[in-house]
């Protein structure tokens, strides 16, 4: 079984979900994480968005996607990424899951807003406002996760 650096798993996690657990041997998860991403991907439509999106045609994203089958995607994307480092992570290390799980809730979020909300007068749509959501969705999960370790290691004395 091959050891990943964290990095280098959350990298390989971001490239394709999935990718990280088979390079390390762990083939089914591996497997099912790279066949639930492409699942969701085809009937959500989000190749599409994505192509769309980069061509700055955010009305035909809009109306191309599936936000139904694409709400799954923050969260798979963000599990299969935490997946991957919490196997190369040290075993001490604790609660190294939020800042994943905050970027899952604020990409989430992202997504529904995405046909509303402009920023600077323009609507950045279904691609790019859910990925300038994961800024602060990682931050807070950071800045929580550094609140509670400080919290376990210096507890208030009465």
């Amino acid at each position: 079984m091959k050891k990943l650096s964290k990095l280098e798993a959350v990298l390989w996690s971001i490239a394709l979900p999935g990718f990280s657990q088979l390079l390390i041997g762990q083939l089914w998860k591996g497997t099912l994480f790279v066949a639930l991403e492409f699942i969701i991907n085809v009937y959500s439509h989000f190749n599409s968005a994505i192509m769309y999106s980069f061509m700055w045609e955010i009305d035909k994203a809009e109306h191309v996607l599936n936000f139904q089958w694409l709400m799954f995607y923050p969260c798979l994307y963000m599990f299969a990424m935490w997946d991957a480092y919490r196997s190369a992570m040290p075993e001490k290390e604790q609660l190294s899951f939020l800042p994943f799980v905050f970027g899952a809730y604020f990409v989430t979020v992202g997504l529904m807003y995405s046909t509303k909300l402009e920023i600077f007068g323009m609507r950045l749509g279904p691609v790019f406002l859910p990925m300038l959501f994961v800024i602060p969705g990682l931050l807070i999960g950071f800045i929580i996760r550094w609140i509670l370790l400080k919290w376990r290691r210096d507890p208030v004395q009465n």
